[in-house]
């Protein structure tokens, strides 16, 4: 799969200094002080943009379930550095979900910011999101939780097939065993989700006042649109032409029809 690695050059780039330090075990710690980072040398930054651009890729293709090992192979290096870069799975599944929420949050931000017209600015989050390739890679606690909050029973078959068979990797992520429900409430209570919810929820409310968006749309309909709509594909053309038809389709359903 060929994910567009350009939106996330500014955010492996900003992230790696800041949060390497932690997700390395302690390597580039300044002495006597925790909080304080080094630059990581040139090959050992390469290497960690490597893993990370690997991760994006093993797991938009196969899920948060793929083993380190897969990752490690895409990434051409021993699954030891994957692991002296990120001494657990867990926190590696964490790094690369942080980042794609933030970057679904940036995104609806931008539509919100750039749009006047309700239905345009809706529209072009989604098209912007799925054009990404952003529901692979969409944390599957995300849609988990705008089902719940959502809808008035938590409708499992609501949730794509392969993100329903992730939730027990939620609990890795929490890194203790908890049952599903109290995960949907770490989920909720996450900075990051909360965030993406709440603008994604504007850009619903606006749509529906302005009666282009049909009553009963809901942030969790809207969020499983991004994740229906980006489907993995081996021909990167075929998958962008697929995505796009599918969106256009999804989005007629998703408008408000005349009385």
């Amino acid at each position: 799969m060929h994910i567009q690695e350009s939106h996330w050059s500014s955010a492996s780039a900003t992230a790696s200094g800041g949060m390497v330090g932690a997700a390395a075990g302690g390597e580039g710690r300044g002495p006597g002080n925790g909080s304080r980072t080094t630059p990581l040398r040139v090959d050992a930054q390469r290497n960690l943009e490597h893993v990370l651009r690997a991760a994006r890729e093993v797991f938009g293709e196969l899920g948060y379930g793929a083993p380190m090992e897969d990752v490690a192979r895409r990434a051409r290096v021993g699954v030891g550095t994957v692991y002296r870069r990120f001494p657990s799975k867990d926190v590696l599944v964490r790094r690369i979900a942080e980042e794609e929420t933030s970057r679904l949050t940036d995104q609806a931000r931008s539509a919100l910011g750039q749009e006047d017209e309700p239905w345009s600015a809706l529209s072009r989050f989604l098209r912007t999101s799925v054009a990404s390739g952003a529901g692979r890679l969409l944390p599957p606690q995300i849609l988990r939780v705008g089902v719940a909050e959502d809808a008035t029973e938590a409708d499992e078959t609501r949730v794509p097939q392969q993100r329903s068979q992730l939730a027990p990797e939620l609990r890795l992520v929490e890194q203790r065993s908890v049952p599903a429900d109290e995960v949907l409430v770490a989920a909720a209570d996450d900075a990051g989700a909360a965030q993406l919810l709440d603008v994604v929820g504007r850009l619903v409310e606006r749509a529906r006042a302005a009666g282009e968006l049909r009553a009963d749309v809901t942030v969790a309909d809207v969020l499983l649109v991004i994740a229906t709509a980006a489907p993995s594909l081996p021909d990167p053309a075929q998958q962008a032409a697929a995505s796009a038809r599918l969106l256009d389709i999804l989005l007629e359903g998703l408008r408000s029809r005349p009385a």
